[in-house]
């Protein structure tokens, strides 16, 4: 399991007993988009120096998988949306069990003018309750791996109607959607 999951699971704990009472899956989804400027770029270490609206400037290694790092320009726009969902679902006593847990990824790359390309990482992961504490609000699971996680939970009337025992199915997605833009 990785550390991805345990910050998924943290951040998405709040929402776990709303699916017990439910018993429908639950979406919670956020995404933001950021802007920066290409300040700088190094063609021979495959660098790029970019610099966003608040004057924050930052370089980072372009690796051989962006296809198209010759055609960036200083003075290129870089737009980057990234996107978050959680679906959380609490199984139900005789459910099948959900497909193997997973961590599946994609990219895909735009075919356009300028450099574009959109990577995507799924996890599939499932956990059980094992203890419940109302006054901290927090719930405890132990991860198929066996590990033990404790995680507070936004609001303890989140809490109601989830037991010791039930299972819950975790779907974590992750999408970053990047895109070149000439500087006017």
């Amino acid at each position: 399991m990785t550390v991805r999951f345990v910050a998924s699971f943290a951040l998405a704990c709040g929402l776990a007993a709303t699916t017990a009472v439910m018993q429908t899956p639950i979406t919670k989804t956020a995404s933001v988009t950021e802007r920066a400027t290409i300040m700088a770029i190094d063609s021979t270490a495959r660098t790029v120096t970019l610099k966003d609206d608040k004057g924050f400037e930052d370089t980072f290694t372009v690796g051989p998988e962006v296809q198209r790092f010759n055609e960036f320009k200083v003075g290129d726009v870089v737009r980057m949306t990234y996107y978050e969902s959680y679906v959380l679902q609490v199984r139900k006593p005789g459910d099948p069990e959900p497909t193997k847990e997973s961590t599946d990824s994609a990219l895909t790359r735009a075919k356009s003018k300028l450099p574009a390309a959109t990577l995507a990482v799924q996890d599939k992961r499932t956990v059980t309750v094992k203890a419940i504490d109302t006054a901290a609000p927090s719930v405890t699971v132990t991860t198929s791996d066996g590990r033990t996680v404790t995680r507070k939970v936004e609001d303890a009337n989140n809490l109601k109607g989830l037991k010791v025992g039930a299972v819950i199915d975790i779907t974590y997605t992750r999408a970053l959607v990047t895109s070149i833009e000439r500087s006017k």
